[in-house]
């Protein structure tokens, strides 16, 4: 295995991401050779996140041309063919195999591919224990024209996003992230994008396409922002012209790159050295209160924020009750959490009670959920 090191540099990741550190030869680094049989070094159940663009198979017959006779740059590379659907078929489980096995519990897989091959792909994915968990469309903005007129044009291509396994649990979706990033609206599973052109197409020393598969930087971003977290190692079988770890290395993601040809590898270093990585103040996400870390009410009162013998109200200041020393509130005879006691004055089974206890102070009853979220700000400012 060769590894192009100048391609390594990250830049700076959030305090606290730590990856297996039998991974640290391997990090932000392009391998030159089979992913397959490199796959097999990295240590097991090491990796957050795969995104794989694997050969379509195209199984294109003799060259396309365009109605004035003009050839299309269609992709007729050898890696793009196989000899058959069967090898096909092994090649592809043989590469889902190996990416499974580097999959944390809590990891997933992200793998692109057009009609030629995706569905394929989907088979070959249930058939071997991962779980569907979403398919997205890529609507291109820009599709190239299917000149013969027989067809419709192919405007999209499909991705679907898998767990390692019909029950795991913790896997990473930033949804409001993926909300913020749409207007506060649910991110929908069809995302529209251009084709990638213009400054951003690579071109090689005879200003040809320097990779003719080269996904845009905002699809894999979407893709990373969606699924992974800063500090997170995220693996690419399939390196191409770099994308994924261009991506990663703005994001503050690690990266692992496998690429066969040589002269891709190198073009993808060159081109992720001269990524400037966002700052790590940049790196923060919106987060949904189910996924924050747990804070007790308790724990507001030890540090102060709130004092025993407070007194805690309902928004309209129907209810009260005395905070006392332990984090239980006391109201008319009864005592109980913060839940208990917010449902017992309601004759509720169940309350809320960081949304239905306020505190009244010079601005006047605010919940006292906002203490919270001051305790979870001062704990990751240490």
């Amino acid at each position: 295995m060769r590894s192009l090191a100048k391609a390594a540099a990250a830049g700076p990741l959030p305090a606290g991401a730590s990856p297996d550190p039998d991974l640290a030869p391997h990090l932000d680094r392009i391998h030159v050779g089979d992913c397959i049989a490199e796959l097999s070094r990295l240590p097991e159940k090491s990796v957050d996140l795969v995104f794989a663009d694997p050969p379509y198979n195209l199984q294109l017959e003799g060259a396309l041309h365009r109605p004035d006779n003009s050839r299309v740059d269609a992709v007729d590379d050898d890696w793009d063919k196989f000899a058959s659907f069967a090898d096909y078929d092994a090649f592809t489980r043989a590469w889902l195999l190996a990416c499974r096995r580097v999959l944390k519990p809590t990891g997933t897989l992200w793998v692109i591919g057009s009609y030629h091959n995706i569905f394929r792909v989907g088979t070959a994915l249930q058939d071997l224990g991962f779980w569907v968990l979403n398919d997205c469309i890529w609507r291109k903005t820009n599709p190239m024209p299917n000149f013969r007129g027989r067809r419709f044009t192919n405007a999209h291509e499909t991705l679907i996003w898998a767990s390692r396994d019909e029950n795991a649990k913790g896997y990473t979706f930033n949804y409001e992230a993926m909300k913020s990033l749409n207007d506060g609206v649910q991110m929908r599973s069809d995302w529209l994008f251009p084709l990638c052109t213009g400054a951003e197409r690579l071109k090689d020393e005879n200003g040809d396409k320097a990779h003719p598969t080269q996904k845009p930087e905002a699809l894999l971003a979407r893709v990373l922002l969606a699924s992974s977290k800063p500090g997170d190692v995220v693996v690419d079988p399939f390196f191409g012209s770099g994308t994924t770890g261009a991506v990663a290395k703005r994001l503050g993601r690690h990266f692992i790159g496998f690429e066969r040809e040589t002269s891709y590898a190198r073009i993808a270093g060159e081109r992720i050295a001269a990524v400037e990585p966002a700052p790590a103040q940049a790196l923060e996400m919106a987060m949904s209160k189910r996924a924050a870390p747990r804070v007790a009410f308790g724990a507001l009162v030890e540090c102060g924020l709130i004092e025993p013998g407070t007194t805690l109200s309902d928004k309209r200041g129907r209810h009260s009750a005395i905070v006392r020393v332990d984090g239980t509130l006391e109201t008319g005879g009864f005592a109980g959490s913060i839940h208990k006691a917010g449902a017992h004055v309601q004759g509720l089974e169940a309350c809320n009670g960081w949304t239905f206890w306020h505190l009244e102070d010079a601005a006047g009853r605010k919940p006292i959920d906002d203490l919270r979220e001051v305790f979870r700000a001062r704990a990751a400012a240490g």
